[in-house]
């Protein structure tokens, strides 16, 4: 009797302490994304320089491409880690270092890391992976 009653509260307590609610927990869908970019072109020429960003298509809500030095990239998606199922967008403001979207998912993130920096996020932007050839000025950016 006191293990089955023991075993009850266990169960019960198991049940309240799992977040049903999983509004701030889905995972931003990892599309396929494999492509490169020639910075040379008119298009991406605002990526030269170290602490210029770029928004580019891709990913499942666009791209966020950051020039972190003169040989390294950040890209991350522009999905918003909070309430992924409304689709939310963020977008770098004026600071050049921050991402947020302050309308529809409360939020705002590191453009450079992706780390949520304030509001209901607690992911990181979805990260892509980049490879920059120096010799060509071509930037890959990929996520397999």
């Amino acid at each position: 009797m006191l293990i089955s009653r023991f075993i009850l509260l266990l169960v019960i307590i198991i049940g309240f302490s799992c977040n049903n609610d999983d509004e701030g927990n889905e995972q931003v869908p990892r599309v396929p994304t494999d492509f490169i970019i020639n910075l040379n072109l008119p298009d991406y020429s605002t990526l030269q320089n170290p602490g210029s960003w770029l928004h580019l298509t891709g990913g499942s809500r666009g791209i966020i491409v950051y020039r972190v030095s003169l040989t390294e990239f950040a890209a991350h998606d522009r999905h918003c880690t909070f309430q992924v199922p409304q689709g939310c967008r963020v977008s770098v403001n004026e600071s050049n270092i921050i991402a947020s979207d302050e309308d529809c998912c409360g939020s705002t993130f590191s453009v450079i890391d992706g780390v949520p920096l304030s509001g209901e996020a607690q992911q990181p932007l979805l990260k892509f992976q980049t490879q920059f050839n120096s010799n060509t000025n071509q930037l890959r950016i990929f996520n397999f």
